[in-house]
């Protein structure tokens, strides 16, 4: 597949900073039939030395960051390991929050009987941080950021479920009125910010919500 609607952000020797459109894999699904993704498509476009450093939701879109050599793969994963890099999400949410700003801290865990998705649970779940602003008010929705401060999957869809602010257009966890409310899930990786894994340069990346 060609690289027609992937925005490169940044490129150099050591990284590549991808704008991902929405509905694109980061890595390969399981499945044969799954195998068109981000990093496959870097890899037969002229970047085979492409290596994923982490992940962004089929359906969410916006800026991730692949390695090109060994050393910059194993650099970058022990920033995001070690919680060393910025990452912000623009989101659009169902309701009003009855405040501006919030924290929300929810263990989470797969929940296979209902796979992919996730769920709160207090017992066996993973702790997960999540914290949101709200940035416009318009009707039934609110435009939201969100930092997420751990990495679990599909955390940010279900801590704002979980608060009783599901994302528009959210295939997986919206209520049918979210759900109707956009053609698409609306949740964009808008700030990435990260140190050059060969100069040490803090680097800073924006990329606006298309919704």
């Amino acid at each position: 597949m060609p690289l027609s609607n992937i925005e490169i952000v940044h490129q150099d020797a050591a990284l590549l900073v991808i704008n991902k459109p929405t509905l694109l894999l980061s890595v390969p699904g399981r499945a044969e039939d799954n195998r068109d993704c981000l990093v496959t498509r870097l890899q037969d476009n002229g970047y085979p030395e492409a290596r994923i450093v982490h992940r962004l939701d089929w359906e969410t879109s916006g800026l991730i960051v692949l390695a090109r050599d060994a050393d910059s793969h194993r650099e970058l994963s022990r920033q995001f390991h070690d919680r060393e890099t910025e990452k912000a999400y623009t989101a659009l949410c169902w309701g009003q929050p009855t405040t501006d700003s919030g924290r929300i801290e929810l263990p989470l865990r797969y929940d296979p009987p209902n796979k992919p998705r996730h769920i709160v649970d207090h017992e066996l779940g993973k702790h997960a941080l999540t914290f949101w602003r709200v940035v416009e008010r318009c009707g039934d929705w609110c435009r939201v950021e969100l930092t997420p401060i751990t990495g679990r999957s599909h955390q940010l869809r279900v801590h704002m479920l979980a608060i009783g602010h599901p994302l528009l257009g959210d295939r997986l966890y919206a209520h049918e009125q979210a759900l109707a409310a956009h053609e698409r899930l609306c949740l964009h990786a808008s700030l990435l910010c990260l140190t050059h894994p060969q100069s040490g340069e803090r680097m800073r990346f924006e990329s606006p919500a298309p919704f």
